[in-house]
């Protein structure tokens, strides 16, 4: 028995007794694992496939095994095999070359889905020689290039600098080194697939925040809101400070959002700190970051607010509950947007937007010297000053069909809201705004097991009597008009809305002439007695005023 072992040079020696004199590998096969090894690094540096097969590309034909190595993959639109990349001696290859499934040499590896190898291109019909760079006298060998079991999705081919030596060994070479391509391809391909859905998500969800933090989700129609809508749209366009003042409970971080959302850094960053809820050490922390070993417990640096929200907004609601102390270093990076992480000494510089808000009285602050002055007018660039509940008591009717299909979404129920509840509301004075407004309705949501929500239910939701607007024994304001009465005319009054059910009349007319039955009785064409009994079977609890 005979072998044939390749030297380092290109000789090839006889082993007559059939054993290689070199222990484990010889020079040719080592070579062919070192190159197996480098081609396995280039392909796992990038998981981009047009940087990396010029390399491979490249590594090839410096070593001398392989010369215009090619790589070529199935276009999913046209269906063409288009070519990646292929090394030539003067530069990166530009044409625009592509082949059919089953068109050429190259075509019919991808169809025939097998390794091909021609000894002399010259004797091979099916070469069409578009690029112009092969050498006729040399052999041509082509692997498809598989993900998985699948189909091929492209061909590795390249021609050897051999006219017959070891030509086995380099197609064997060329389908390990194919293999490894298509490892490389799969991995790329599940990473942008992956990529996609989270560009896809995050787009998804920025714009359904978007519209979450439209205008048209912040309920409005009394003039104080219709001010505050001119402002915001003003505003939102620029990169002015903007301080939010008004009582706790108005909606002053729904207007931050809708500045942001709004904004040309709608996109960026958007970061909120409650400035109220932290000791000056850690909002200090919170809002700078700090380095490692900064303090006891930092094993690690951390970056702040400001950092983490560099190019966006940041948020800084109960900015009057800052301390004197922190309220010069806060300063700093308001005017020149530097700061130091704690424990740190290397300047940190951002563009951060910033919109405070507060229910503090920051004059009073100043002129008593707990706030400096300097923050106060660095921070009150543009003032927007929410309006209180009980001064745009007209947008309780919306604000409260609003929050009942806010409420009706979180217990996935249909919930409903009639006119005499809203009437009720309408007398109350809520001096915790919208939010003690909302906690109401979600109050009488709960009370409610059919899901309609009338007088009674909200006047057992523990609604406060002694705080009812009005003198007690006079007769109420006019009933304002909801979309569900504007169907009536507009002299008309709620009880006289045929559309209402009986009970609903009865109450209306009531509290039209403040719970005097006998005045009701007359507004209903009722007697006394008729108008008393149909309170009791209707079940109404009779107001004491």
């Amino acid at each position: 028995m005979s072998i044939q072992c390749p030297t380092t040079s290109d000789e090839v020696i006889n082993h007559e007794d059939g054993l290689c004199p070199k222990p484990v590998f010889c020079a040719f096969y080592r070579r062919e694992l070192e190159t197996l090894y480098k081609v396995s690094q280039l392909l796992g540096r990038s998981l981009n496939l047009h940087d990396t097969a010029r390399e491979v590309l490249r590594l090839l034909h410096e070593e001398g095994r392989l010369h215009y190595g090619m790589i070529c993959l199935l276009d999913k639109e046209s269906g063409l095999l288009r070519i990646i990349d292929i090394h030539q001696d003067e530069a990166t290859f530009t044409k625009n070359v592509s082949y059919l499934p089953g068109e050429g040499i190259v075509g019919s590896i991808l169809s025939e889905k097998k390794l091909i190898v021609v000894p002399r291109i010259a004797e091979e019909p099916r070469f069409l020689d578009r690029l112009g760079v092969y050498d006729p006298r040399r052999p041509f060998i082509g692997a498809p290039i598989f993900l998985g079991s699948n189909d091929p999705v492209g061909v590795f081919a390249a021609q050897p600098n051999y006219a017959d030596k070891f030509l086995e060994d380099n197609a064997k070479l060329m389908q390990m080194i194919a293999s490894l391509i298509g490892q490389a391809i799969l991995l790329s391909s599940s990473v942008q697939e992956e990529q996609e859905k989270l560009r896809e998500e995050r787009d998804s969800l920025r714009r359904r925040v978007k519209r979450q933090h439209g205008f048209e989700n912040i309920i409005g129609e009394t003039e104080a809101m219709r001010l505050v809508f001119d402002q915001v749209r003003m505003v939102a366009k620029w990169n002015t400070t903007v301080l939010i003042r008004g009582e706790s409970g108005t909606g002053k971080e729904l207007i931050a959002n809708a500045i942001h959302y709004n904004s040309p850094r709608a996109n960026e960053p958007y970061l909120k700190l409650n400035c109220a809820a932290l000791p000056d050490n850690l909002l200090e922390s919170e809002l700078f970051g700090h380095e490692k070993g900064a303090f006891t417990g930092a094993t690690s640096m951390r970056k702040g607010r400001f950092e983490q929200a560099d190019g966006g907004t940041l948020f800084l609601d109960e900015i009057g509950e800052i301390t004197p102390a922190f309220q010069s270093k806060l300063l700093r990076v308001l005017q020149e947007g530097e700061f130091e992480r704690v424990g740190g000494n290397k300047t940190h510089k951002v563009d951060v937007r910033i919109i405070a808000a507060t229910n503090k009285d920051l004059e009073a602050a100043v002129e008593a010297g707990d706030f400096r002055e300097d923050l106060y007018y660095r921070l009150n660039v543009m003032a927007i000053q929410m309006p209180s509940l009980k001064d745009r008591m007209d947008d309780i009717p919306e604000l409260a069909r609003f929050l009942i299909g806010k409420i009706s979404q979180q217990q996935g129920r249909p919930l409903s809201l009639k006119d005499s509840a809203v009437r009720l509301l309408m007398r109350h004075s809520w001096p915790g705004n919208v939010r003690e407004l909302e906690n109401c309705l979600e109050r009488a949501s709960v009370m409610s097991p059919n899901g309609i929500i009338d007088r009674d239910v909200v006047s057992l939701s523990g609604l406060p009597e002694k705080t009812l607007v009005g003198v007690p024994a006079q007769p109420l304001p006019p009933v304002l008009k909801t979309p569900a009465a504007e169907e009536t005319t507009s002299a008309e009054k709620a009880w006289q809305n045929e559309e209402l059910d009986e009970r609903e009349r009865v109450i209306a007319a009531l509290e039209e002439v403040g719970w005097v039955q006998a005045k009701a009785a007359r507004l209903l064409d009722m007697t006394p007695r008729q108008i008393a009994y149909r309170i009791k079977i209707l079940g109404i609890s009779v107001r004491r005023i």
